[in-house]
């Protein structure tokens, strides 16, 4: 059953689905979005400290939703994957953060190039694209399981992530219309990643 706060939440979203373009007063400079394992958090990190900027991540919006709720992360989790309105709630949250005046500089989400895009955001809207074997990689090297362990399991969380996405939205996050740039980081090491993006963003300012 939807409460007023889900109703307003609703009605938020179906309402930033079709603002027009804003004039100089969102502050988000740029949007981070790539598939688990492609280094988001890395890269976010180093612009934080290169620019002094600031950050919101689409899982501290989860959090603060959890805790709203009186839920724990796993039974708010296990909630999402049986209530796909709770994703939208969710997604209107972030976009409604993305729209205030003194917005971080920096949101990182899946969906967050999409959201600037169709909110009509002057920002860079970046995806970052690592391939299968190499994001497998960093799973072993994090958790210490076998490669053909994590190449499955990012199959799996993939597929279902789509199925979601496109359930939820019609679109995935790595289709390439809402970005500005896309960058192959597949054999770059944070380092480097972190500097053409810097470049990018200085030349973009």
């Amino acid at each position: 059953m939807w409460n007023g706060h889900d109703l307003n939440l609703r009605a938020a979203h179906q309402t930033l689905r079709c603002l027009p373009p804003r004039m100089g007063v969102n502050m988000v400079k740029i949007t981070v979005s790539g598939h688990p394992g492609s280094g988001t958090s890395t890269l976010v990190n180093g612009l934080m400290e290169h620019f002094g900027w600031t950050s919101l991540n689409g899982g501290e919006v989860f959090r603060e939703e959890a805790r709203r709720r009186g839920l724990s992360l796993a039974e708010f989790g296990d909630l999402c994957k049986t209530d796909l309105e709770v994703d939208r709630q969710l997604d209107a949250l972030l976009q409604e953060r993305m729209s205030l005046d003194g917005a971080e500089d920096i949101v990182e989400s899946r969906l967050s190039g999409w959201w600037a895009y169709k909110l009509n955001l002057d920002c860079v809207r970046l995806w970052l694209e690592v391939d299968d074997q190499e994001r497998a990689n960093r799973v072993v090297a994090r958790e210490h399981c076998t490669l053909e362990e994590a190449l499955h399991a990012n199959e799996m969380r993939t597929a279902v992530d789509a199925e979601r996405f496109m359930e939820l939205y019609g679109l995935l996050p790595e289709q390439r219309e809402p970005y500005t740039i896309v960058l192959d980081a597949t054999t770059l090491s944070r380092e480097e990643v972190l500097s053409a993006v810097i470049e990018k963003l200085e030349a973009s300012l």
